[in-house]
């Protein structure tokens, strides 16, 4: 009976079930694999470092969850678990970006935009936190003495307003659709063009806009919007370079119609074959279980 126990201990051990990684799809044992504090689910170490890396140096750092789209808890890494994680030059990178964008989110604190000067300064919340958005407020720099709007961060602007200064640029960059600083149409944060494609991105929402017009290109995949009305071949590309740009787009979509109509009778043959065969394992453990108590 002893030496019966012994042998079942090491079969046990011997097919100890692997753990699939939902990152990089490799089956590992339990102790090869890293669990997340919040949620509890499990992923290699390498790939968790791999997903904090990219996060961090794209500068998503506002809220970073389980990499498991389908997790149900959602499950928040906090700065402690992300310390332990990372070096220490991609940790000291996160703290700074959650603090811009502690600050960005706080409407009684705001940068100072002079080159150079990243003093944060007081905005006068005399008003409601609505109206601090909404109304633009003096903002007296303590460092460098910049007087400058809390809504647009120009130079105070007090008998104009903020489109207009935005409209017609800075002083300095020209006027009209020449002029180099412009605000998001979706988070106003003031945005500098220099030269290149007038399909802009904005950095802090993702927001994709036309620079002349400040028309939304979200869901404009093709550029349409560059082939007619007042952009018209204003984009900043050649011909052939809009039309290989469209190739690609469309290739993409018809790529993935193509294979999932190929892979469909596929996965449907196969099926109840998986189906069966994870019939059969179950019956098999229950088995197992049942001969190990009757002896």
């Amino acid at each position: 009976m002893a030496t019966y126990s012994a042998s079942k201990n090491s079969v046990d051990l011997a097919i100890d079930p692997l753990i699939t990684c939902k990152l990089c799809l490799a089956e590992r044992p339990f102790q090869e694999l890293y669990e997340l504090r919040d949620c509890k689910c499990l992923y290699c170490e390498t790939c968790v470092l791999q997903y904090l890396s990219v996060l961090i140096t794209d500068g998503n750092v506002s809220e970073i969850t389980c990499p498991d789209g389908h997790c149900k808890k959602q499950g928040r890494l906090e700065a402690p678990e992300i310390e332990k994680l990372v070096d220490k030059q991609q940790f000291t990178r996160y703290q700074r970006l959650r603090f811009l964008r502690e600050v960005d989110m706080d409407p009684n604190r705001t940068f100072c935009p002079e080159a150079g000067c990243e003093t944060v300064c007081h905005v006068c919340s005399a008003a409601n936190s609505a109206a601090v958005h909404s109304q633009p407020a003096p903002v007296q720099c303590p460092t460098c003495g910049l007087q400058f709007c809390s809504l647009c961060k120009s130079k105070w602007h007090a008998t104009s307003a903020c489109d207009d200064t935005f409209t017609l640029g800075y002083p300095e960059d020209g006027a009209g659709e020449d002029a180099k600083i412009k605000r998001c149409p979706m988070c106003r944060v003031p945005i500098e063009r220099n030269d290149g494609c007038a399909q802009m991105m904005c950095k802090r929402c993702k927001h994709v806009f036309c620079w002349y017009c400040l028309q939304s290109l979200d869901d404009d995949f093709l550029l349409r919007h560059y082939d007619k009305g007042p952009c018209k071949n204003k984009l900043g590309h050649s011909r052939a370079s809009v039309i290989w740009h469209r190739t690609q787009v469309v290739g993409i979509f018809a790529g993935f119609g193509v294979l999932l109509l190929v892979a469909s009778p596929f996965l449907l043959l196969a099926a109840p074959c998986i189906l069966c065969c994870k019939c059969k394992i179950c019956k098999c453990c229950d088995d197992d279980d049942n001969d190990a108590i009757s002896t």
